[in-house]
């Protein structure tokens, strides 16, 4: 009893994970591997070779430009995932979060219980990242680290408020929809792939109101400097910004759900 209340509602997400955190965990080194040699050096080449390309990514390679972005859109992509189908089965065909509150627990211990959960998959998830970037000479920097911690806000920036939304529905009918229409456009227009000032004005504009555009310029800041200290405290506050709402939104919805 004396374990924090958050620690024992992560506990039975654990308890699920245990069961599956190789695939998981080799997952979080070989995807990112993949995309490196794919996207990085394959289609990296080609844009280097591109006389202009060193002054639109401001003189670093296509390599490095779209390597430390991954460390932001991997966790994206998991605790995203996670926020949805898992966290909707402990509301209705689990039952796990109505059990809960059948102890001494409360709709904000399941919704502290959220952060850590997600983010330890957050963490795993830019770990994996990490250590394939280290690798690399273009990439290998002691500001990996920072871009771990970058990782791990950005997929509590996306799972956060996806967990509220979560909480309020019955069933998964939305949640392709989230993926295809909100997910995906993000990951395509979100500065992964190229910086965000080639957009049309109103898609940069766009782009600036979505937390994985601030959290891969905090990434790539990290990992290749050149980010200011005003910019770095902005695209941190509006990250921390979208895991607050997030987390007050998912004690409201959480609340509503399971004490109606």
């Amino acid at each position: 009893m004396s374990t924090p209340t958050a620690v024992r509602v992560a506990y039975r997400d654990w308890l699920l994970y245990r069961e599956v955190w190789k695939a998981n965990v080799v997952g979080a080194f070989v995807q990112p591997l993949l995309y490196l040699l794919g996207v990085g050096l394959g289609i990296g080449t080609l844009v280097d070779d591109n006389a202009g390309s060193t002054a639109i990514l401001e003189g670093t390679s296509y390599f490095a430009f779209y390597a430390t972005a991954l460390v932001a859109t991997t966790p994206m992509f998991n605790t995203s995932q996670e926020a949805l189908w898992s966290t909707l089965d402990g509301f209705t065909w689990g039952n796990a979060y109505r059990a809960m509150v059948a102890t001494p627990l409360d709709p904000r211990d399941i919704a502290a219980g959220f952060v850590i959960r997600f983010g330890a998959r957050a963490a795993i998830a830019a770990t994996g990242v990490a250590c394939v970037l280290a690798i690399f000479d273009d990439t290998r920097s002691p500001g990996l680290i920072v871009a771990v911690f970058v990782g791990v806000l950005c997929g509590l920036a996306f799972a956060m408020p996806l967990a509220a939304w979560t909480a309020s529905r019955a069933q998964p009918n939305s949640f392709p929809a989230i993926l295809r229409f909100v997910i995906m456009p993000m990951f395509l227009f979100g500065g992964a792939f190229y910086p965000i000032d080639q957009l049309p004005l109103i898609l940069e504009v766009v782009a600036w109101a979505t937390p994985l555009f601030h959290a891969i310029e905090l990434s790539r800041g990290a990992v290749l400097g050149g980010l200011g200290a005003a910019m770095a405290l902005l695209h941190l506050a509006v990250l921390l910004a979208y895991i607050t709402v997030g987390w007050v939104a998912a004690v409201k919805t959480v609340r509503q759900r399971l004490w109606p």
